[in-house]
């Protein structure tokens, strides 16, 4: 079975990085997706057909050129037939580097942040504020 498309590209990434004499440690090691019924939406997405420099950042860059890169990438993903079940795999591995389904490693933390916030809400059930206290 095909490499899942950003990990194949991560693995170019991390060969690029190496070659311009990245130390290994700076350098991310590719991640496995965690089972083979991840899906068949690596084939259909678009980003396969993309340099892998457009999801992965170098060690160093500039904040200007990372926004940016991290811009363009979006862009790819945002006409991506798969971005949603992309984007899901990298919340549920969860994925550290990179773009994935239209979100940065940052903000995938925050979508992270996010859930577990609303589960522990949901766990504690409803909770009576001062209008339900009033009544």
């Amino acid at each position: 079975m095909p490499h899942p498309p950003h990990q194949s590209l991560q693995v170019a990434a991390i060969k690029s990085l190496q070659g311009l004499g990245a130390r290994p440690s700076a350098v991310p090691k590719p991640r496995v997706p965690a089972r083979e019924e991840d899906g068949p939406w690596h084939a259909e997405a678009v980003c396969r057909r993309d340099e892998a420099g457009l999801f992965f950042a170098p060690s160093k860059e500039p904040t200007a050129a990372r926004l940016s890169r991290e811009e363009a990438a979006k862009r790819v993903c945002a006409r991506c037939p798969v971005m949603v079940a992309c984007r899901e795999h990298a919340l549920l591995q969860p994925e550290p580097y990179g773009v994935w389904g239209g979100l940065t490693a940052a903000e995938r933390r925050v979508v992270l942040a996010r859930r577990r916030r609303r589960a522990a809400e949901l766990r504690q059930g409803p909770a009576a504020g001062p209008i339900a206290a009033a009544g």
